[in-house]
């Protein structure tokens, strides 16, 4: 008969690489839920604070799996050693404070919390991106004129 040897059939490896798969989108939704936006509420006299934050992440998966190439042999097929799978994925959750829904007296309001150290960091960046720019545009301009 025609029959691979392998340790594992293809079927096999595809509910593996599926149950992988599934494993990890429940680790990552049950990290990228509601309570990880909105933290517990914080009771102080007659006002209450509800702090806010944003979550983001990124995911990525692979998987893959194989056997032995698969030659002829004095008329019938043999499986040469050799077969194998793996998988592997990465991800990032990443939380951080935007706001703080204060209840007081009736009145809800929505305060900000601005983060002056990513302000200041970014403007750092774009201005470096800017002279970078400037620097090799004046660069090809004076190379014009020779």
């Amino acid at each position: 008969m025609n029959e691979i040897t392998s340790s594992f059939s293809e079927k096999e490896a595809a509910e593996m690489a599926t149950a992988m798969v599934e494993d990890t989108m429940e680790r990552f939704i049950d990290v990228a839920n509601v309570d990880r936006v909105y933290g517990e509420p914080i009771a102080k006299d007659d006002t209450l604070i509800i702090p806010a934050a944003e979550v983001m992440g990124g995911l990525g998966l692979g998987a893959g799996f194989g056997m032995g190439a698969v030659k002829e042999k004095q008329e019938e097929r043999q499986a040469d050693e050799g077969g194998g799978g793996g998988g592997g994925g990465g991800g990032r959750v990443q939380s951080r404070p935007v706001a703080v829904v204060v209840a007081a007296n009736g009145d809800v309001r929505v305060e900000p919390i601005i983060d002056k150290t990513r302000i200041v960091l970014t403007a750092i960046v774009a201005n470096g991106i800017l002279f970078l720019f400037l620097a090799r545009m004046f660069r090809r301009r004076k190379s014009l004129f020779r």
